[in-house]
């Protein structure tokens, strides 16, 4: 069984290094000027704000711990899919082009979460919280549109009702 994995394993390498290696390749002056210009010919720029910043792998669990302690200041009280969507709010401001690039600036942004200004962000956050940030990282694109969200009945902003409401969850309107 060990002899062909090996020999699985090897026929799998070399057919790969065809792919990767065409025999065109060796038929340059040298090996490393052709490699050179093969690089060079495939050059590509990185947009990090059309990437997927949010992408799973890349945030770190200080981030995700963050997150829940937002979603649990702001959202406690409401419906689990409220939390997620408070999540999601987060999220895709962090891909939007008009707010900051991580999660750590998104939600410290001035004026822009109240518990930041009151202090409950610093609460730890409860197990329904992680798990609706854990669920809103997963399932990315589910409440894509949203970037605002709020309590029709305590909010003071009124630019807030200028956003045009697409889904009310519990006492939260979410916002475009």
């Amino acid at each position: 069984m060990n002899k062909l994995f090996l020999f699985a394993v090897t026929i799998s390498l070399i057919i790969g290094s065809y792919s990767v290696f065409p025999t065109h390749h060796f038929k340059a002056a040298t090996v490393d000027q052709k490699a050179a210009e093969t690089l060079t010919h495939k050059k590509v720029e990185v947009d990090t704000k059309v990437s997927s910043s949010t992408d799973n792998r890349f945030i770190n669990e200080e981030e995700k711990k963050l997150l829940a302690r937002l979603v649990q200041a702001e959202a406690e009280g409401e419906p689990y899919e409220g939390k997620v969507a408070v999540a999601d709010v987060v999220l895709n401001r962090v891909e939007h082009k008009q707010f900051p690039d991580t999660i750590k600036d998104v939600i410290y942004q001035k004026n822009a979460f109240e518990p930041v200004q009151n202090g409950s962000i610093n609460e730890p956050a409860s197990d329904e919280a992680v798990k609706a940030v854990e669920e809103a990282l997963v399932d990315q694109g589910k409440n894509e549109e949203l970037l605002y969200f709020y309590n029709p009945e305590t909010a003071t902003s009124d630019w807030i009702f200028s956003r045009e409401v697409v889904k009310k969850i519990g006492n939260h309107s979410f916002a475009i």
